[in-house]
């Protein structure tokens, strides 16, 4: 569970993350249910073609190759059993972990160098965070409680912001993240900027987060 991001280590939140441990898919996956009681739901994977990785869903410019979902129905699929995640990774055990939103989290999704600025503001400011993933595509996302696509607009805009000036998504139901070990294509592995631990399964509400996320975002464009 414990992928790291080389490039912040000399953070003391980063400081905290151990090696990653090389644990299967199918592991992993458990783990999640069982330990974070986090759903899960298996998505894409890759593929070798013709000396390539391609994605499992079979188009050849897919944006997140291997780190998407397998079928239109993947909410239903989502299970928060141990015992269900196991079975359905033995039957594809090279198949992505996705976690959906709007469930036991929500994520606040920013650009990496928005995330770093804030994650280096939230330390300052002293804030317990919850987990927080950075993808290959360069995003990170902030995990907070279930609830933030109806607080992110009013409190953006009571800090003087509008949502659409800023790159910063709300990913609430409907709407899902990539976990770590997670693969997107030949651009690397989803990592933890700040990992699963015991110190915050308590997740922090999106309002404590949103004032140093949208500075950071402001800062960023």
């Amino acid at each position: 569970m414990e992928e790291t991001i080389a490039g912040a280590r000399n953070t003391q939140i980063a400081g905290q993350i151990p090696q990653q441990r090389r644990e299967s898919l199918l592991e992993t996956a458990v783990r999640y249910a069982e330990e974070r009681h986090w759903d899960v739901f298996p998505g894409t994977c890759l593929e070798a073609v013709a000396g390539q990785q391609r994605c499992s869903c079979g188009d050849a410019s897919c944006p997140a190759p291997g780190a998407h979902p397998a079928r239109p129905d993947w909410a239903t699929q989502a299970t928060g059993s141990a015992t269900v995640a196991r079975r359905m990774w033995q039957k594809q055990p090279t198949a992505s972990i996705l976690l959906p939103t709007g469930r036991t989290f929500d994520a606040l999704s920013v650009p990496e160098s928005a995330g770093f600025l804030a994650l280096a503001r939230m330390e300052r400011m002293e804030l317990t965070l919850g987990p927080v993933t950075l993808s290959p595509d360069r995003r990170m996302n902030f995990f907070v409680l279930p609830g933030a696509s109806a607080k992110v607009p009013e409190r953006v805009r009571k800090l003087g912001w509008t949502l659409s000036s800023l790159d910063l998504v709300a990913l609430g139901e409907g709407s899902y993240v990539a976990a770590p070990p997670t693969r997107f294509g030949s651009r690397g592995a989803v990592q933890w900027a700040c990992r699963p631990t015991p110190a915050n399964r308590w997740l922090p509400d999106a309002e404590e987060l949103i004032s140093p996320l949208a500075y950071a975002c402001g800062r960023d464009r």
